[in-house]
């Protein structure tokens, strides 16, 4: 089984930014907040079609599906990452990032989220089912997001596949740490939409 510790990792070096003062009165240190970073895509010369797709809010367990940056000990235990935070819960930032790079390749008719007016003809239905620092053995970025493509016609699964990357840690702290996060990320998004060009 699984032991979920929710002590915060403490990092041996300067944390970014100011945030690691505590305030005057001893009140509790500002977090330090971290976006992912948008994602570029090489737009092709290739004909834009008009498929229209929605990407949905990826789901996550618990333990990934909050502003938490998860750290991994050990294969089998989980911690925070100590003063730092995402900008908002991780599967809405995966979900902004993805239309973004998706928007970026110019070959969608639309892509957006639900609610935005889309005449549908596929969904993009994702899970992120690893996204943190590993620490046993050399230390780096984890990225794993595991896809389906969505007929939004007839609910046919027309394919799916799991996507990862790992990226090496350049340094140490919540700036490298969330550096190296981004790497991976990208690479997987890169993967992702390429993969959603060549099924739709």
């Amino acid at each position: 089984m699984i032991s979920i510790s929710r002590r915060f990792l403490l990092v041996s070096s300067a944390l970014a930014i100011s945030g690691c003062a505590a305030l005057p009165g001893g009140g509790p240190a500002p977090l330090d907040t971290f976006d992912l970073q948008a994602v570029d895509v090489e737009s092709t010369p290739a004909r834009r079609s008009r498929v229209q797709l929605l990407v949905a809010e990826p789901t996550a367990l618990k333990t990934i599906d909050s502003e938490n940056i998860v750290i991994r000990p050990t294969g089998a235990t989980l911690e925070y990452l100590k003063g730092a935070q995402w900008a908002d819960r991780l599967p809405r930032l995966v979900q902004a990032k993805l239309v973004e790079a998706l928007q970026g390749s110019g070959r969608f008719g639309g892509v957006g989220k639900p609610g935005e007016g889309l005449a549908i003809d596929y969904q993009l239905a994702t899970e992120v089912r690893a996204f943190g620092i590993q620490l046993d053995g050399t230390p780096r970025a984890e990225v794993r997001l595991h896809v389906k493509l969505l007929n939004d016609r007839n609910g046919v699964v027309r394919a799916e596949r799991t996507f990862s990357a790992e990226a090496a840690m350049n340094g140490t702290g919540n700036n490298a740490y969330v550096a190296a996060l981004d790497r991976a990320f990208a690479d997987v998004t890169r993967q992702i939409v390429g993969w959603t060009l060549g099924s739709t």
